[in-house]
């Protein structure tokens, strides 16, 4: 029978990675932990599940991803992240597709993600089905760019959906919430540096269109104060990240006088 790599990339997740790990570890044939050395317990934690742990520095999430799945042995993978968890159904599902070993059929696919935010499923706010990249797929069919954020993703192949959701819990607390925030907004500048010009109308602009798009078009107001606070969310990253780009492009420093 088909066998599959489940890999999840991980940096100080111990308070997510036990409960990530043992949602594959009973049915995937490998579990890889790759872990950008954590300062805390996360690499221990994940091997005392079983996981096979690797450290891998970070250099980028595409390279990251690209070199992780090279540490994959078997013919199909699954990508998970510390913050998902993997269904019942999703299990299923996916090992009816490797079981079935169809050569002809897609070769990766996109899973749909149901996330949970303070205190409830989130519906709406562009956060369902949530499709990010293809989680499910034949070893060698995927690659990934360089970008250090939002990678690209390149596909040799057919990609299918599946049907049944997996689990995410992307923000423990909105504590955490701001800290992802501020620090994907500095990899987001970084990738745009050479791309696009940052700066205040730039920001103001692009945040608000971004919280626009969140709240009404993709009607996060019916998530109620979940919504608005991910519509606020994505204002706040994105606004930083042009504010960002612009300090990266005019490399601003202390004056040297007080003149």
């Amino acid at each position: 029978m088909t066998k599959v790599s489940a890999y999840i990339i991980t940096y100080n997740e111990q308070h997510k990675i036990a409960a990530a790990v043992n949602s594959v570890i009973g049915w995937a044939d490998e579990v890889i932990v790759a872990d950008s050395f954590s300062t805390d317990d996360t690499a221990k934690i994940a091997e005392s599940l079983g996981a096979k742990v690797i450290q891998v520095p970070f250099n980028g999430f595409g390279q990251l991803r690209n070199d992780t799945i090279a540490h994959c042995q078997y013919p199909w993978i699954f990508s998970l992240d510390a913050d998902e968890r993997c269904t019942p159904e999703a299990r299923d599902e996916m090992m009816q597709i490797v079981k079935a070993g169809n050569a002809d059929g897609p070769c990766a696919y996109f899973m749909p993600r149901r996330n949970f935010f303070l205190g409830q499923w989130i519906k709406y706010s562009g956060w369902y089905p949530d499709y990010r990249q293809p989680q499910l797929f034949r070893k060698g069919s995927l690659t990934y760019s360089d970008d250090p954020v939002h990678e690209v993703y390149t596909v040799n192949g057919e990609i299918g959906k599946l049907q049944f959701p997996i689990w995410q819990f992307p923000f423990e607390d909105l504590a955490q919430m701001m800290h992802k925030a501020n620090r994907y907004s500095t990899l987001g500048a970084k990738k745009l540096v050479n791309k696009k010009k940052g700066g205040l109308f730039t920001a103001l602009s692009h945040g608000g269109f971004a919280f626009i798009k969140t709240y009404f078009l993709q009607r996060g107001f019916l998530d109620g104060r979940a919504g608005f606070a991910i519509a606020t969310y994505n204002y706040v990253y994105t606004f930083y990240k042009y504010l960002k780009l612009a300090e990266l492009q005019h490399n601003w420093k202390e004056p040297s006088s007080m003149d």
